[in-house]
């Protein structure tokens, strides 16, 4: 199996990273491949709704000057695909929107080519916020005919300072529940 882990926080360092290092750990001890995307903090443009990508029908943003294109060869490439994004102000950061907004329109015009791939969200909030972007993450999964798996509880973690998601012990049990759950839906598809 081969992971896709997208880190929709500017922090490399913090509370989201953390969630998804510790869910790299579970693939990795499965010897899964991960492949680890550093997604905030980059100059991302957001989609301009231009609809290049449903006319051309090569699976491609026309929008260049960012690394869209090369996240959406890789989306190609996983068998699952993980965003999670930190929750500042109400939703997720502006370049996890981004990702979702401009992959969802060229996926979404080409034939929907991550059909029956797996997809999961993770959010990490102070106090809330977390299920509106749990929600929308997952949205950009079901959209795209993918396989969204659960966990013990829905995939958030409570945290604000850096590395205070190491409290949340339920947390982090929910996104390693949630690894060994893809892994298994993996195992399950692909006998």
């Amino acid at each position: 199996m081969r992971a896709l882990l997208f880190n929709g926080s500017p922090r490399e360092n913090g509370n989201t990273s953390m969630l998804l290092t510790r869910m790299a750990d579970v693939f990795h001890e499965e010897a899964a491949k991960v492949d680890y995307v550093q997604l905030g903090g980059q100059p991302i443009q957001g989609c301009t709704a231009c609809m290049e990508c449903r006319k051309r029908q090569d699976e491609r943003c026309v929008l260049e000057g960012d690394p869209i294109n090369e996240y959406i060869e890789m989306m190609k490439r996983a068998d699952a695909i993980v965003i999670g994004s930190p929750v500042y102000f109400s939703q997720m950061t502006p370049e996890t929107k981004a990702l979702i907004d401009r992959c969802g329109y060229v996926i979404g015009g080409n034939g929907k080519f991550l059909s029956r791939k797996i997809g999961a969200a993770v959010a990490v909030a102070r106090r809330a916020g977390m299920m509106p972007t749990f929600h929308s993450i997952n949205d950009f999964f079901l959209i795209n005919d993918m396989i969204v798996p659960g966990s013990t509880y829905w995939n958030v973690g409570v945290a604000r300072e850096e590395g205070q998601i190491q409290n949340d012990g339920e947390g982090l049990s929910i996104v390693t529940r949630l690894a060994e759950n893809i892994i298994w839906l993996y195992r399950c598809t692909h006998h």
